[in-house]
Protein backbone atom coordinates (compact mmCIF):
# COMPACT_ATOMS: atom_id res chain seq x y z
CA UNK A 1 0.00 0.00 0.00
CA UNK A 2 2.87 2.28 0.78
CA UNK A 3 4.52 1.48 -2.51
CA UNK A 4 1.30 2.09 -4.44
CA UNK A 5 0.72 5.39 -2.66
CA UNK A 6 4.14 6.93 -3.17
CA UNK A 7 4.07 7.10 -6.98
CA UNK A 8 0.62 8.62 -6.87
CA UNK A 9 1.73 11.65 -4.87
CA UNK A 10 3.39 13.46 -7.76
CA UNK A 11 0.33 12.72 -9.89
CA UNK A 12 -1.98 14.31 -7.31
CA UNK A 13 0.32 17.33 -7.02
CA UNK A 14 0.36 17.70 -10.78
CA UNK A 15 -3.41 17.36 -10.93
CA UNK A 16 -3.76 19.94 -8.17
CA UNK A 17 -1.53 22.39 -9.99
CA UNK A 18 -3.38 21.76 -13.22
CA UNK A 19 -6.76 22.36 -11.63
CA UNK A 20 -5.51 25.47 -9.82
CA UNK A 21 -4.41 26.94 -13.13
CA UNK A 22 -7.96 26.55 -14.42
CA UNK A 23 -9.55 28.31 -11.46
CA UNK A 24 -10.41 32.01 -12.06
CA UNK A 25 -8.08 34.27 -10.11
CA UNK A 26 -9.28 37.93 -10.23
CA UNK A 27 -5.82 39.47 -10.11
CA UNK A 28 -4.36 37.49 -13.01
CA UNK A 29 -3.79 39.37 -16.33
CA UNK A 30 -5.18 36.32 -18.16
CA UNK A 31 -8.66 37.04 -16.77
CA UNK A 32 -8.46 40.63 -17.96
CA UNK A 33 -7.68 39.33 -21.42
CA UNK A 34 -10.72 37.05 -21.28
CA UNK A 35 -12.90 39.98 -20.18
CA UNK A 36 -11.62 42.19 -23.00
CA UNK A 37 -12.32 39.41 -25.49
CA UNK A 38 -15.94 39.07 -24.34
CA UNK A 39 -16.57 42.87 -24.05
CA UNK A 40 -15.03 45.10 -26.74
CA UNK A 41 -13.11 48.04 -25.23
CA UNK A 42 -14.68 51.46 -25.49
CA UNK A 43 -12.97 54.60 -26.79
CA UNK A 44 -12.52 55.71 -23.19
CA UNK A 45 -10.76 52.41 -22.40
CA UNK A 46 -8.42 52.82 -25.36
CA UNK A 47 -7.71 56.56 -25.39
CA UNK A 48 -8.88 57.77 -21.99
CA UNK A 49 -11.66 60.25 -21.22
CA UNK A 50 -11.78 63.70 -22.81
CA UNK A 51 -9.34 65.89 -20.84
CA UNK A 52 -11.90 68.74 -20.46
CA UNK A 53 -9.02 71.18 -20.18
CA UNK A 54 -5.26 71.38 -20.15
CA UNK A 55 -2.80 73.14 -22.44
CA UNK A 56 -3.34 70.87 -25.43
CA UNK A 57 -7.15 71.05 -25.29
CA UNK A 58 -7.23 74.85 -24.99
CA UNK A 59 -4.62 75.17 -27.75
CA UNK A 60 -6.99 73.27 -30.03
CA UNK A 61 -9.88 75.50 -28.92
CA UNK A 62 -7.81 78.61 -29.71
CA UNK A 63 -7.09 77.31 -33.22
CA UNK A 64 -10.80 76.66 -33.76
CA UNK A 65 -11.61 80.17 -32.49
CA UNK A 66 -9.30 81.58 -35.19
CA UNK A 67 -11.38 79.74 -37.79
CA UNK A 68 -14.62 81.28 -36.56
CA UNK A 69 -12.97 84.69 -36.27
CA UNK A 70 -12.13 84.47 -39.96
CA UNK A 71 -15.25 82.76 -41.35
CA UNK A 72 -18.33 83.73 -39.38
CA UNK A 73 -16.72 87.09 -38.60
CA UNK A 74 -16.84 87.96 -42.30
CA UNK A 75 -20.27 86.40 -42.87
CA UNK A 76 -21.61 88.48 -39.98
CA UNK A 77 -20.23 91.55 -41.76
CA UNK A 78 -22.21 91.03 -44.95
CA UNK A 79 -24.49 93.92 -44.06
CA UNK A 80 -21.54 96.22 -44.86
CA UNK A 81 -21.08 94.59 -48.27
CA UNK A 82 -24.83 94.76 -48.95
CA UNK A 83 -24.97 98.47 -48.20
CA UNK A 84 -21.83 99.15 -50.29
CA UNK A 85 -22.87 97.03 -53.28
CA UNK A 86 -26.24 98.77 -53.40
CA UNK A 87 -24.57 102.15 -54.01
CA UNK A 88 -21.61 101.02 -56.13
CA UNK A 89 -20.99 98.07 -58.47
CA UNK A 90 -24.45 96.51 -57.95
CA UNK A 91 -26.51 99.71 -57.79
CA UNK A 92 -28.81 98.41 -60.56
CA UNK A 93 -29.80 95.36 -58.48
CA UNK A 94 -32.52 95.11 -55.83
CA UNK A 95 -31.79 94.37 -52.13
CA UNK A 96 -33.14 90.82 -52.41
CA UNK A 97 -30.85 90.12 -55.40
CA UNK A 98 -27.80 91.40 -53.53
CA UNK A 99 -28.73 89.52 -50.37
CA UNK A 100 -28.59 86.26 -52.35
CA UNK A 101 -24.78 86.57 -52.33
CA UNK A 102 -24.62 86.55 -48.55
CA UNK A 103 -27.28 83.87 -48.34
CA UNK A 104 -25.33 81.58 -50.66
CA UNK A 105 -22.19 82.12 -48.56
CA UNK A 106 -23.95 81.22 -45.32
CA UNK A 107 -25.85 78.35 -46.96
CA UNK A 108 -22.77 76.76 -48.51
CA UNK A 109 -20.77 76.83 -45.29
CA UNK A 110 -23.47 74.79 -43.56
CA UNK A 111 -24.68 72.72 -46.54
CA UNK A 112 -21.25 71.31 -47.38
CA UNK A 113 -20.74 70.66 -43.68
CA UNK A 114 -22.70 67.49 -44.43
CA UNK A 115 -19.64 66.39 -46.43
CA UNK A 116 -16.79 68.00 -44.48
CA UNK A 117 -18.06 66.57 -41.17
CA UNK A 118 -17.94 62.93 -42.32
CA UNK A 119 -14.65 63.63 -44.14
CA UNK A 120 -13.12 64.74 -40.84
CA UNK A 121 -14.53 61.74 -38.99
CA UNK A 122 -12.97 59.40 -41.56
CA UNK A 123 -9.72 61.15 -42.58
CA UNK A 124 -8.82 63.69 -39.90
CA UNK A 125 -7.67 67.29 -40.01
CA UNK A 126 -6.23 67.34 -43.54
CA UNK A 127 -9.69 68.62 -44.56
CA UNK A 128 -9.05 71.78 -42.54
CA UNK A 129 -5.70 72.45 -44.23
CA UNK A 130 -7.17 72.27 -47.73
CA UNK A 131 -10.11 74.45 -46.70
CA UNK A 132 -7.83 77.07 -45.13
CA UNK A 133 -5.87 77.54 -48.36
CA UNK A 134 -9.07 77.68 -50.39
CA UNK A 135 -10.60 80.27 -48.03
CA UNK A 136 -7.76 82.77 -48.41
CA UNK A 137 -7.86 82.24 -52.18
CA UNK A 138 -11.62 82.96 -52.22
CA UNK A 139 -11.16 86.29 -50.41
CA UNK A 140 -8.47 87.38 -52.84
CA UNK A 141 -10.69 86.43 -55.80
CA UNK A 142 -13.54 88.46 -54.30
CA UNK A 143 -11.31 91.54 -54.30
CA UNK A 144 -11.14 91.31 -58.12
CA UNK A 145 -14.90 91.14 -58.70
CA UNK A 146 -17.02 93.86 -60.29
CA UNK A 147 -19.99 91.97 -61.75
CA UNK A 148 -22.86 90.27 -59.97
CA UNK A 149 -22.05 86.77 -61.27
CA UNK A 150 -18.40 87.21 -60.26
CA UNK A 151 -19.34 88.12 -56.69
CA UNK A 152 -21.81 85.24 -56.55
CA UNK A 153 -19.13 82.73 -57.60
CA UNK A 154 -16.23 84.08 -55.52
CA UNK A 155 -17.89 85.51 -52.40
CA UNK A 156 -20.98 83.34 -52.47
CA UNK A 157 -20.02 79.86 -53.66
CA UNK A 158 -16.23 79.60 -53.19
CA UNK A 159 -16.07 81.37 -49.82
CA UNK A 160 -18.97 79.32 -48.51
CA UNK A 161 -17.46 76.03 -49.70
CA UNK A 162 -14.09 76.82 -48.11
CA UNK A 163 -15.79 77.84 -44.85
CA UNK A 164 -17.63 74.51 -44.74
CA UNK A 165 -14.37 72.61 -45.03
CA UNK A 166 -12.97 74.20 -41.88
CA UNK A 167 -15.90 75.15 -39.62
CA UNK A 168 -17.71 71.85 -39.05
CA UNK A 169 -14.43 69.90 -38.57
CA UNK A 170 -13.40 72.57 -36.05
CA UNK A 171 -16.57 71.86 -34.04
CA UNK A 172 -15.84 68.14 -34.18
CA UNK A 173 -12.17 68.26 -33.16
CA UNK A 174 -12.90 70.51 -30.16
CA UNK A 175 -15.70 68.13 -29.10
CA UNK A 176 -13.12 65.32 -28.87
CA UNK A 177 -11.22 67.20 -26.18
CA UNK A 178 -14.22 68.27 -24.08
CA UNK A 179 -17.13 66.34 -22.61
CA UNK A 180 -18.56 67.81 -19.39
CA UNK A 181 -17.39 71.28 -20.44
CA UNK A 182 -18.24 70.86 -24.12
CA UNK A 183 -20.89 73.58 -24.36
CA UNK A 184 -18.62 76.10 -22.60
CA UNK A 185 -15.69 75.20 -24.88
CA UNK A 186 -17.82 75.52 -28.04
CA UNK A 187 -19.14 78.85 -26.76
CA UNK A 188 -15.58 80.13 -26.37
CA UNK A 189 -14.70 78.83 -29.83
CA UNK A 190 -17.67 80.48 -31.54
CA UNK A 191 -16.96 83.72 -29.66
CA UNK A 192 -14.09 84.08 -32.11
CA UNK A 193 -16.71 84.97 -34.71
CA UNK A 194 -17.92 87.76 -32.42
CA UNK A 195 -14.44 89.25 -32.26
CA UNK A 196 -14.19 88.95 -36.04
CA UNK A 197 -17.61 90.55 -36.24
CA UNK A 198 -16.20 93.55 -34.38
CA UNK A 199 -12.99 93.86 -36.35
CA UNK A 200 -14.25 93.28 -39.89
CA UNK A 201 -17.32 95.60 -39.97
CA UNK A 202 -15.33 98.50 -38.51
CA UNK A 203 -12.37 97.87 -40.82
CA UNK A 204 -14.52 97.40 -43.92
CA UNK A 205 -16.81 100.32 -43.13
CA UNK A 206 -13.84 102.63 -42.65
CA UNK A 207 -11.88 101.42 -45.68
CA UNK A 208 -14.85 101.36 -48.07
CA UNK A 209 -16.49 104.63 -47.04
CA UNK A 210 -13.75 106.84 -45.63
CA UNK A 211 -10.50 106.05 -47.50
CA UNK A 212 -9.19 106.01 -51.04
CA UNK A 213 -8.32 102.30 -50.96
CA UNK A 214 -11.32 101.25 -52.98
CA UNK A 215 -13.12 97.91 -52.94
CA UNK A 216 -10.26 95.73 -54.21
CA UNK A 217 -7.59 96.69 -51.70
CA UNK A 218 -10.09 96.91 -48.83
CA UNK A 219 -10.98 93.24 -49.34
CA UNK A 220 -7.31 92.27 -49.82
CA UNK A 221 -6.46 93.81 -46.45
CA UNK A 222 -9.08 91.52 -44.93
CA UNK A 223 -7.40 88.62 -46.72
CA UNK A 224 -4.03 89.54 -45.22
CA UNK A 225 -5.62 89.55 -41.74
CA UNK A 226 -7.17 86.13 -42.31
CA UNK A 227 -4.08 84.41 -43.77
CA UNK A 228 -2.01 84.10 -40.54
CA UNK A 229 -5.12 82.90 -38.71
CA UNK A 230 -5.45 80.07 -41.20
CA UNK A 231 -1.77 79.15 -40.81
CA UNK A 232 -2.15 78.95 -37.03
CA UNK A 233 -5.26 76.76 -37.17
CA UNK A 234 -3.55 74.34 -39.56
CA UNK A 235 -0.79 73.70 -37.01
CA UNK A 236 -2.90 73.78 -33.83
CA UNK A 237 -5.84 71.50 -34.72
CA UNK A 238 -5.09 67.80 -34.17
CA UNK A 239 -7.66 65.03 -33.71
CA UNK A 240 -7.47 63.18 -30.35
CA UNK A 241 -9.25 60.06 -31.60
CA UNK A 242 -8.49 57.92 -34.67
CA UNK A 243 -10.77 58.16 -37.72
CA UNK A 244 -13.85 55.95 -37.77
CA UNK A 245 -14.19 53.32 -40.47
CA UNK A 246 -17.97 52.95 -40.69
CA UNK A 247 -20.37 54.40 -43.27
CA UNK A 248 -19.70 57.88 -44.67
CA UNK A 249 -23.19 59.21 -43.82
CA UNK A 250 -25.08 58.02 -40.75
CA UNK A 251 -28.57 57.97 -42.24
CA UNK A 252 -29.90 56.22 -39.16
CA UNK A 253 -29.71 59.57 -37.38
CA UNK A 254 -32.83 60.64 -39.28
CA UNK A 255 -34.76 57.83 -37.61
CA UNK A 256 -34.00 59.33 -34.18
CA UNK A 257 -36.79 61.61 -33.01
CA UNK A 258 -34.48 63.87 -31.03
CA UNK A 259 -32.18 64.50 -33.99
CA UNK A 260 -35.10 65.17 -36.33
CA UNK A 261 -36.61 67.59 -33.81
CA UNK A 262 -33.35 69.54 -33.50
CA UNK A 263 -32.97 69.65 -37.30
CA UNK A 264 -36.50 71.08 -37.65
CA UNK A 265 -35.89 73.59 -34.87
CA UNK A 266 -32.61 74.70 -36.41
CA UNK A 267 -34.35 75.24 -39.74
CA UNK A 268 -36.88 77.65 -38.23
CA UNK A 269 -34.33 79.52 -36.11
CA UNK A 270 -31.80 79.97 -38.92
CA UNK A 271 -34.59 81.13 -41.23
CA UNK A 272 -35.09 84.19 -39.06
CA UNK A 273 -31.94 84.99 -37.08
CA UNK A 274 -29.86 86.44 -39.95
CA UNK A 275 -32.26 89.32 -40.69
CA UNK A 276 -30.63 91.86 -38.33
CA UNK A 277 -27.14 90.83 -39.46
CA UNK A 278 -28.04 91.51 -43.10
CA UNK A 279 -30.39 94.47 -42.89
CA UNK A 280 -29.61 96.40 -39.69
CA UNK A 281 -27.09 98.80 -41.34
CA UNK A 282 -29.43 99.62 -44.25
CA UNK A 283 -32.36 100.02 -41.84
CA UNK A 284 -30.29 102.41 -39.73
CA UNK A 285 -29.35 104.47 -42.82
CA UNK A 286 -33.05 104.66 -43.74
CA UNK A 287 -33.63 106.19 -40.30
CA UNK A 288 -31.05 108.91 -40.96
CA UNK A 289 -27.94 107.39 -39.37
CA UNK A 290 -24.56 108.13 -40.95
CA UNK A 291 -23.24 105.26 -43.13
CA UNK A 292 -20.00 104.84 -41.16
CA UNK A 293 -21.85 104.90 -37.84
CA UNK A 294 -24.38 102.42 -39.24
CA UNK A 295 -21.54 100.07 -40.11
CA UNK A 296 -20.51 100.13 -36.45
CA UNK A 297 -23.87 98.65 -35.46
CA UNK A 298 -22.74 95.23 -36.69
CA UNK A 299 -19.61 95.59 -34.57
CA UNK A 300 -21.85 96.30 -31.58
CA UNK A 301 -24.02 93.28 -32.40
CA UNK A 302 -21.00 91.00 -32.61
CA UNK A 303 -19.36 92.52 -29.55
CA UNK A 304 -22.46 91.81 -27.49
CA UNK A 305 -22.71 88.31 -28.97
CA UNK A 306 -19.32 87.50 -27.42
CA UNK A 307 -21.05 87.41 -24.04
CA UNK A 308 -24.10 85.81 -25.64
CA UNK A 309 -21.96 82.87 -26.74
CA UNK A 310 -19.65 82.36 -23.78
CA UNK A 311 -22.05 82.75 -20.84
CA UNK A 312 -24.84 80.53 -22.24
CA UNK A 313 -22.23 77.88 -23.03
CA UNK A 314 -21.15 77.81 -19.41
CA UNK A 315 -24.78 77.73 -18.24
CA UNK A 316 -25.64 74.97 -20.73
CA UNK A 317 -23.20 72.55 -19.09
CA UNK A 318 -25.03 73.09 -15.79
CA UNK A 319 -28.66 73.65 -16.73
CA UNK A 320 -28.89 71.74 -20.01
CA UNK A 321 -27.94 72.32 -23.63
CA UNK A 322 -31.51 72.13 -24.93
CA UNK A 323 -32.78 74.48 -22.21
CA UNK A 324 -30.31 77.21 -23.14
CA UNK A 325 -30.77 76.64 -26.88
CA UNK A 326 -34.55 76.98 -26.53
CA UNK A 327 -34.29 80.07 -24.33
CA UNK A 328 -31.90 81.72 -26.78
CA UNK A 329 -34.19 81.05 -29.74
CA UNK A 330 -37.29 82.39 -28.00
CA UNK A 331 -35.53 85.54 -26.79
CA UNK A 332 -34.03 86.11 -30.27
CA UNK A 333 -37.50 85.91 -31.79
CA UNK A 334 -38.84 88.51 -29.37
CA UNK A 335 -35.99 90.92 -30.09
CA UNK A 336 -36.28 90.48 -33.88
CA UNK A 337 -39.99 91.38 -33.64
CA UNK A 338 -38.97 94.69 -32.04
CA UNK A 339 -36.72 95.84 -34.91
CA UNK A 340 -38.96 98.67 -36.16
CA UNK A 341 -39.37 100.07 -32.64
CA UNK A 342 -35.76 101.32 -32.77
CA UNK A 343 -36.08 104.62 -34.62
CA UNK A 344 -33.18 106.82 -33.46
CA UNK A 345 -29.46 106.42 -32.85
CA UNK A 346 -29.75 105.57 -29.16
CA UNK A 347 -32.52 103.06 -29.81
CA UNK A 348 -30.58 101.38 -32.63
CA UNK A 349 -27.48 101.01 -30.47
CA UNK A 350 -29.50 99.45 -27.64
CA UNK A 351 -31.22 97.17 -30.14
CA UNK A 352 -27.85 96.06 -31.54
CA UNK A 353 -26.72 95.11 -28.03
CA UNK A 354 -29.82 93.03 -27.32
CA UNK A 355 -29.88 91.19 -30.64
CA UNK A 356 -26.20 90.36 -30.13
CA UNK A 357 -26.80 88.97 -26.65
CA UNK A 358 -29.72 86.78 -27.71
CA UNK A 359 -28.65 85.57 -31.16
CA UNK A 360 -25.14 84.81 -29.93
CA UNK A 361 -26.54 81.81 -28.09
CA UNK A 362 -27.81 80.08 -31.21
CA UNK A 363 -24.70 79.06 -33.19
CA UNK A 364 -22.78 77.50 -30.29
CA UNK A 365 -25.90 76.04 -28.64
CA UNK A 366 -27.02 74.52 -31.93
CA UNK A 367 -23.86 72.41 -32.29
CA UNK A 368 -23.81 71.56 -28.59
CA UNK A 369 -27.43 70.37 -28.85
CA UNK A 370 -26.56 67.88 -31.60
CA UNK A 371 -23.95 66.36 -29.29
CA UNK A 372 -26.82 65.08 -27.12
CA UNK A 373 -27.87 62.77 -29.98
CA UNK A 374 -24.81 60.49 -29.86
CA UNK A 375 -22.49 59.14 -27.20
CA UNK A 376 -19.68 58.39 -29.68
CA UNK A 377 -17.41 61.42 -30.24
CA UNK A 378 -16.16 59.86 -33.48
CA UNK A 379 -19.62 60.50 -34.98
CA UNK A 380 -20.01 64.11 -33.86
CA UNK A 381 -18.69 65.66 -37.07
CA UNK A 382 -21.21 63.70 -39.11
CA UNK A 383 -24.14 64.50 -36.81
CA UNK A 384 -23.33 68.22 -36.71
CA UNK A 385 -22.65 68.36 -40.44
CA UNK A 386 -25.87 66.60 -41.44
CA UNK A 387 -27.93 68.68 -39.02
CA UNK A 388 -26.52 72.02 -40.18
CA UNK A 389 -26.85 70.99 -43.83
CA UNK A 390 -30.64 70.99 -43.53
CA UNK A 391 -30.50 74.35 -41.77
CA UNK A 392 -28.45 75.74 -44.65
CA UNK A 393 -31.59 75.74 -46.81
CA UNK A 394 -33.19 78.13 -44.33
CA UNK A 395 -30.12 80.37 -44.41
CA UNK A 396 -30.27 80.37 -48.21
CA UNK A 397 -33.89 81.50 -48.51
CA UNK A 398 -34.31 83.59 -45.35
CA UNK A 399 -32.56 86.87 -46.29
CA UNK A 400 -33.85 86.90 -49.90
CA UNK A 401 -37.41 86.39 -48.63
CA UNK A 402 -36.90 89.35 -46.33
CA UNK A 403 -35.46 91.30 -49.26
CA UNK A 404 -38.61 90.59 -51.27
CA UNK A 405 -40.78 91.72 -48.36
CA UNK A 406 -38.72 94.89 -48.10
CA UNK A 407 -38.97 95.56 -51.83
CA UNK A 408 -42.72 94.87 -51.94
CA UNK A 409 -43.85 96.76 -48.85
CA UNK A 410 -41.13 99.42 -48.73
CA UNK A 411 -40.53 98.94 -45.01
CA UNK A 412 -38.97 96.57 -42.50
CA UNK A 413 -42.04 95.65 -40.41
CA UNK A 414 -43.09 92.66 -42.50
CA UNK A 415 -39.54 91.28 -42.59
CA UNK A 416 -39.18 91.57 -38.81
CA UNK A 417 -42.56 89.88 -38.23
CA UNK A 418 -41.69 86.96 -40.51
CA UNK A 419 -38.21 86.43 -39.02
CA UNK A 420 -39.31 86.86 -35.42
CA UNK A 421 -42.12 84.34 -35.73
CA UNK A 422 -39.75 81.80 -37.30
CA UNK A 423 -37.35 82.09 -34.36
CA UNK A 424 -40.21 81.70 -31.87
CA UNK A 425 -41.40 78.59 -33.71
CA UNK A 426 -37.90 77.12 -33.53
CA UNK A 427 -37.71 77.76 -29.81
CA UNK A 428 -41.00 75.94 -29.22
CA UNK A 429 -39.80 72.92 -31.24
CA UNK A 430 -36.55 72.79 -29.23
CA UNK A 431 -38.44 72.65 -25.94
CA UNK A 432 -40.79 70.02 -27.38
CA UNK A 433 -37.74 67.94 -28.35
CA UNK A 434 -36.91 67.62 -24.66
CA UNK A 435 -39.82 65.16 -24.43
CA UNK A 436 -37.60 62.64 -26.26
CA UNK A 437 -35.01 62.67 -23.45
CA UNK A 438 -35.13 60.60 -20.23
CA UNK A 439 -35.17 63.83 -18.20
CA UNK A 440 -38.37 65.03 -19.86
CA UNK A 441 -39.70 68.54 -20.48
CA UNK A 442 -38.61 69.98 -17.13
CA UNK A 443 -35.21 68.27 -16.85
CA UNK A 444 -31.79 69.86 -17.16
CA UNK A 445 -30.88 68.58 -20.59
Amino acid sequence: MVDSGQPSAPSQSTSSRSSSEKLPIPDQPRDLEKTSESTPPTLTDLYGPAPDGGARAWFVALGAACIFFSCLGIVNSFGIFLQYYGTHQLSSHTPDQISWIGSVTACMQFLFGAISGPLFDRYGTWVIRIGAILYVFAIMMTSLCQEYYQLMLAQGVLTGLASAMIQVPAFAVVSQYFDKKRAAALGLVVSGSSIGGIVFPIALGKMLNDTSLGFGWSVRVIGFIVAPMMVFCCFSLRARLPPRETKFFLWSAFTELRFVGLVAAGFFVLLGMFTPLFFLPSYAVSKGMDKILASYLLAIVNGASTFGRILPGILADKYGKLNIYGFGSLSTGIVVLCLTKATDTAGLVVYAVFIGLTSGTIVSANSAAFSTCTTNPQNLGTYIGMGLAVGSIAILVGPPVNGVLLDKYGGYLEASLFSGIMCLAGGVVILATKLTTPEGLFGNV
